[in-house]
């Protein structure tokens, strides 16, 4: 139990912040700024501010985001005429910081009630000092000031250059597409890892690369090495015809043709008869020869990676061509279920898990879902091709709805896995 929770928080932790880190890396390099990148949601239990951005550690940890500057927030709302705030000025009398939350310890500044203020074009604020309303003084922001929101969270202010919408169409593009595009390297990166884990790579030959003791094969006369080029008449070119070919044989004596140095001999035997999965099957005793090779532990890894990627975009397919019901979706319940069968397989089950939902993750942010990466790629597009951007406020609408359709699937999926999961 407290292994799978331990994996659990792990295994999400790695994906959220490898997919927010895609985001946050080309939101930087495109000169946007990054006002908060947070691990995990709720209650902030730590936080450090570093070249403009500040990083938060929360008490879930589940989930996380990056907040760039005009894309998620708007220090207007913070700013309402009638706030009462501090203000910290510098050497040149300009603000450098803005108490916003009533944690008046922050720091001794100057107390000002808000009458309005623009942190985006202009840069100033103005109010009523102490209270004196007979007297409204406006005072210039720099440009790199930062303000300290109601949960104490000090981030830098976002000016209209450094906001999202400011940087280039191909920058923004590649923002939005970094956070699926980190998932599906993180899950390429660890199939690969996976193949130095193993002790060998299975390299689908006929060749036999261990008998097991006091087997059929073994009683049989066959050794590791020799290749296995024929089952009664059926040919055996690989390890998969091999296999099959032989499990149709079950207390039934064949032929098997094999060359060994070079030379071919028949040898009779009969497989034993194995139940699996409640059906009767052949087998001999012998284990795929495997390799060794950097080449094939490279080319393992990334077989897997295509495999799964393959699989599940046919999964897709099938949903959209047949119709999808919840079964065929899975919230953090059934990752947690998910984690706890890959845990009992030991660190390669959880890695390959790791991998498998990295994918997925990936693939369904790329889905052409408003509020989704995909979504916003979208928008992008249509953008490039109405050679400039939606209106805001359509922009807003459509995000808005997409989200609101994101949150209704994810509350109808999670208590479709409880369902699964613990009432059945």
């Amino acid at each position: 139990m407290i292994v799978t929770i331990i994996a659990f928080i792990i295994v999400f932790g790695v994906l959220v912040l490898v997919h927010e880190f895609g985001h946050y890396y080309f939101a930087k390099r495109s000169g946007i700024l990054v006002r908060e990148f947070s691990i995990g949601m709720g209650p902030k239990v730590w936080w450090h501010r570093k070249n403009g951005t500040t990083y938060t550690v929360r008490i879930l940890p589940l989930g996380g985001y990056v907040r760039m500057a005009g894309a998620q927030d708007d220090d207007d709302d913070v700013l309402k005429p009638g706030t009462p705030v501090s203000l910290q000025l510098d050497d040149q009398q300009q603000v450098s910081s803005i108490n916003a939350s009533n944690k008046t310890a922050l720091f001794s500044g100057l107390p000002l009630q808000v009458a309005a203020a623009d942190l985006v074009d202009e840069l100033w604020i103005e109010g009523y000092v102490n209270g004196d309303e007979s007297e409204l003084k406006r005072y210039s922001v720099n440009h790199d000031a930062t303000i300290i929101e109601s949960d104490g969270t000090e981030v830098r202010i976002a000016p209209r250059d450094v906001q999202f919408q400011s940087a280039s169409l191909p920058h923004r593009m590649m923002t939005n597409f970094a956070g699926p595009m980190n998932n599906f390297i993180l899950a390429l990166v660890v199939f690969v890892g996976l193949g130095f884990v193993l002790p060998g790579i299975p390299n689908n030959t006929n060749v036999i690369g261990e008998v097991t003791q006091k087997s059929v094969a073994a009683k049989a006369g066959l050794r590791a090495g020799d290749a296995i080029v024929k089952v009664n008449q059926t040919k055996t070119g690989d390890w998969e015809k091999l296999g099959t070919t032989i499990s149709n044989y079950p207390n039934k004596k064949i032929t098997i043709t094999i060359e060994r140095n070079q030379k071919q001999q028949k040898i009779k035997l009969t497989p034993k008869a194995v139940t699996q999965s409640g059906e009767k099957v052949g087998q001999i005793g012998i284990q795929e020869k495997l390799v060794t090779s950097f080449s094939a532990r490279v080319n393992y890894g990334w077989t897997r990676f295509v495999t799964v990627f393959t699989l599940i975009f046919s999964v897709l397919g099938h949903m959209i061509t047949h119709g999808f019901n919840l079964n065929d979706f899975g919230g953090p319940v059934a990752i947690y279920a998910g984690t706890s069968q890959a845990t009992a397989l030991g660190i390669t089950g959880v890695l390959n898990f790791l991998a498998v939902l990295s994918i997925n993750l990936g693939i369904v942010n790329l889905l052409p879902i408003p509020a989704l990466d995909g979504g916003k790629l979208v928008l992008n597009i249509i953008e490039a091709i109405r050679r400039k951007p939606l209106p805001e406020q359509t922009e807003g609408i459509v995000t808005l709805i997409g989200f609101g359709l994101m949150m209704l699937l994810m509350i109808l999926v999670t208590w479709n896995d409880i369902q699964r999961y613990f009432f059945r």
